[in-house]
């Protein structure tokens, strides 16, 4: 297997942003570096001799990277969302609307769950003690009459000494019996008699063959939670175990956090609104539908819209919606050629632009929409449609995910790739795949256009700043899609 090999690490513009500071700050390329030389193997009769070279580092060459500006971003969007701990609303538990949500506080459970000792088994409720001289799990026949039915949903009766009761699952344990014997092995292997409080007393026998152990088969009282207990702490994700749980325990509302409402412009000429004919030059809009999916799935509530490469129809969609939401999202227009409508509006609000060692995705903005001291956080996305949803996956999920009760990241694995790969050195590089059959990695194009090839694709493969060069077989980190 041949060594990463890294490359010149050229400059990057970096247009209006400031240097940044932090963990982060920019420095010299990232790089990958063996441990030391390696030889391949000397074919007999072969008198060429392989090693590999150390990369080559250019060092002092200074470039903002994609942790940078995912540090310079939460430190905006988390104060942000931080603040939405302070709003609250009522939901019923048993309201679809509550599945997803954040508890606002924790929550203890009201009663012992479950909250008498029932039945695990359909079959007969006994006294061990009625078995005599056999104990526990001996053999021996003893013969017991019938005594009443329990079911589900039932008081609890009393039990008659000497009777076997006929009992089904759920129904609770009749005061006095001790035990359950599954009706798989009582004999006969059947119900004969099934006699309701009400009904005439029943007459017939029912034989086991082996005495039970004291409490075989009975859901004690408070076995699963005791009364207090705690059924969720608060910032809790309500899952849909989580809201049985709550509705078990006889819990009917629940307080939670409010969603971060979320205003998304789409921007640009060319891109046609859903229905409309393509014209020449012009593009379905993906960014909208996809960008809504993407946050409406982490818990976001999304008020999407268009504007035309015009600043007057920007400023227009900011007026009317900015000032409700709690973050800004735009897609397109933030580029260094002309018409970019985006930056042209936002700069003048004090949002920041510039590119960062990333591909796709360099054109980034980020700052704030603050006319009349509202300070909206915004955030700015390049129009490519593959640009874009990296873009958000990256630097906006992980923060609407916090805010959601979920793990910031995409499930991360290391694996190897199945083929060599190349990559700008100057570039962080993201790249789409998929497994094959042994688990490797297949990378496809980089290109920032190619939506298919995302709509396909089982991973995102991180190829480090630095790096120009890995050879099939090199371990490469992944984030997982499919799972």
């Amino acid at each position: 297997m041949g060594a990463p090999r890294t490359g010149h690490a050229r400059g990057v513009a970096q247009r209006s942003c400031p240097p940044l500071r932090g963990r982060h700050a920019a420095g010299a390329s990232q790089r990958l570096v063996p441990r030391g030389r390696h030889r391949t193997p000397r074919r007999r009769g072969d008198q060429r001799h392989h090693r590999r070279r150390p990369p080559r580092i250019r060092r002092g060459v200074s470039v903002r990277t994609h942790l940078d500006h995912t540090e310079r971003v939460r430190a905006v969007l988390d104060p942000a969302f931080a603040a939405l701990a302070d709003e609250t609303e009522l939901i019923a538990v048993h309201d679809p609307a509550l599945a997803g949500r954040v508890a606002a506080h924790a929550v203890v459970s009201p009663i012992p769950l479950p909250p008498f000792d029932n039945s695990q088994m359909d079959g007969y409720a006994v006294r061990v003690a009625d078995f005599g001289e056999f104990g526990p799990g001996a053999r021996g026949v003893t013969e017991l009459r019938i005594g009443r039915t329990t079911a589900a949903g039932d008081a609890a009766a009393s039990h008659e000494a000497g009777t076997a009761a006929p009992i089904m699952t759920g129904a609770p344990i009749p005061a006095g019996a001790d035990a359950v014997i599954p009706i798989e092995q009582a004999d006969p292997a059947r119900f004969t008699e099934l006699r309701r409080a009400d009904d005439p007393a029943p007459r017939g026998t029912v034989r086991f063959r082996a005495a039970p152990a004291p409490g075989a088969f009975v859901r004690p009282r408070g076995s699963d939670l005791a009364a207090g207990a705690p059924l969720i702490a608060a910032g809790t994700r309500l899952t849909p175990a989580r809201i049985g749980l709550l509705a078990n325990a006889g819990v009917t509302e629940l307080a939670v956090h409010r969603r971060p409402r979320v205003l998304l412009l789409s921007t640009g000429d060319e891109v046609a609104a859903p229905g409309t004919p393509l014209g020449p030059g012009h593009v379905g809009d993906a960014n909208t539908p996809m960008l809504t999916a993407l946050m409406t799935g982490l818990g976001a509530e999304v008020s999407a819209h268009r504007a035309p490469d015009l600043p007057d129809a920007v400023e227009r969609v900011l007026a009317a919606h900015g000032p409700a939401a709690d973050l800004i999202v735009t897609s397109g227009g933030i580029s260094a050629g002309a018409f970019e409508v985006v930056r042209e509006v936002l700069t003048d609000h004090g949002v920041e632009f510039g590119g960062i060692a990333l591909q796709p995705g360099g054109p980034q903005g980020l700052g704030y929409w603050d006319p009349d001291g509202a300070r909206v956080p915004v955030l700015c996305f390049p129009g490519n449609p593959v640009s874009s949803a990296l873009s958000a996956e990256l630097f906006l999920a992980p923060a609407l995910r916090a805010a959601a009760g979920r793990p910031e990241r995409l499930p991360v694995d290391t694996r190897e790739l199945a083929h060599a790969v190349d990559s700008p050195a100057q570039k962080h590089q993201v790249r789409r795949g998929r497994f094959d059959a042994a688990g490797r990695v297949h990378l496809t194009g980089p290109s920032s256009h190619l939506l298919a090839d995302l709509a396909a694709a089982e991973l995102l493969a991180h190829i480090p700043l630095g790096v120009d060069h890995l050879p099939a077989g090199s371990p490469i980190e992944i984030w997982r899609l499919d799972v």
